[in-house]
């Protein structure tokens, strides 16, 4: 799973090597943290937040088929910049 989120970040940011997924685990949960550049945070956010919601689809759905539940994290730094 780690590697499917791997596979598709670096396929929608333009500095690939930035891409770092962090997963821990906890019983039947997987957490996965996907961080990118700063700049580049919104191109896996997506408008309105729907291409995070479609990865978190497709890993919901990979995770299920190992009885396993899976979340995925996009910290938002810029967001968070002003708080």
């Amino acid at each position: 799973m780690k590697e499917f989120i791997e596979f598709i970040a670096k396929h929608l940011v333009e500095h690939p090597e930035d891409v770092v997924v962090e997963e821990s685990f906890e019983d039947d949960k997987i957490k996965f943290k996907l961080s990118v550049r700063d700049e580049e945070t919104g191109k896996v956010i997506g408008k309105e937040g729907k291409t995070a919601k479609a990865i978190r689809t497709l890993l919901t759905a990979i995770a299920s088929k190992e009885n396993k539940r899976a979340y995925l994290e996009i910290p938002d730094k810029l967001k968070h910049k002003g708080e």
